[in-house]
């Protein structure tokens, strides 16, 4: 358990928000923290993978790997290029 001070204007935002979705701060507060962290913890990865290819000769990973492996598709720079021309 923990308590933190919020700026007024984040708070006032904050008791609409919960004042609209008629669900409880700390719903809202774990929701966020869970986002957070798993930025976060992607972020570090991705960091740490990074300094591995740099410094220690580690292979890179395709980025077409990369986003298979999320799920996504990766579009090719002809394609953008032509959808920006569009």
């Amino acid at each position: 358990m923990f308590a933190i001070r919020l700026p007024a204007s984040i708070e006032k935002r904050f008791a609409r928000l919960v004042k609209r979705t008629g669900r409880p701060k700390s719903d809202h507060v774990r929701e966020a923290i869970e986002k957070y962290l798993k930025q976060a913890e992607e972020i570090y990865l991705a960091e740490k993978r990074l300094e591995e290819v740099r410094d220690r000769g580690a292979p890179a990973i395709p980025l077409e790997e990369l986003m298979s492996g999320r799920g996504l598709k990766e579009k090719s720079p002809r394609k953008l290029k032509a959808t920006r021309q569009s």
